[in-house]
């Protein structure tokens, strides 16, 4: 069985991926993740430091945007499954525009958010397939579109 290509998006600040990756991987599903990347002050700072420093905050912020696009509309366009996680620590504006990117694509779109968010994702929600609380209902979920196998 060919690898399905899960592009893994959102919220850096808990360990939610490994949770997936890990669940995943011990029932040997046949999984290759890809994620942005995580590292928040590399994120920041990747256009200035490549491309040239910016003293304009806005220019700044551009040069990164722009450089860290090349990875994930490049990841987020070869996933066969796009997962975005909300969190409720901080607003991840970013994570929002890749849900947008992925449904405008086509792209097989699992939300992930704590039953407080449904409201200010209400539209992310209705771009999504299907809309989790937790990790492990997103390994339930590949398994079972994956593998074809439902526990009850």
């Amino acid at each position: 069985m060919d690898n399905w290509r899960v592009y893994l998006s959102g919220e850096i600040h808990t360990d939610w991926r490994e949770t997936i990756t890990d669940q995943s991987k011990a029932l040997g599903l046949p999984v290759a993740f890809s994620a942005p990347v995580t590292d928040h002050d590399a994120s920041d700072d990747c256009g200035a430091v490549i491309l040239g420093d910016e003293s304009n905050k806005f220019w700044y912020d551009h040069k990164g945007a722009k450089v860290n696009a090349i990875r994930t509309r490049t990841l987020i366009e070869k996933a066969d499954i796009v997962v975005v996680r909300f969190g409720d620590k901080y607003k991840q504006w970013n994570a929002a525009f890749d849900a947008g990117y992925a449904a405008a694509l086509g792209k097989s779109l699992i939300v992930v958010h704590d039953p407080s968010l449904t409201h200010p994702l209400k539209e992310v929600d209705a771009a999504a397939l299907a809309t989790a609380e937790t990790p492990g209902q997103v390994v339930d979920i590949l398994k079972y579109v994956i593998l074809g196998k439902l526990e009850r």
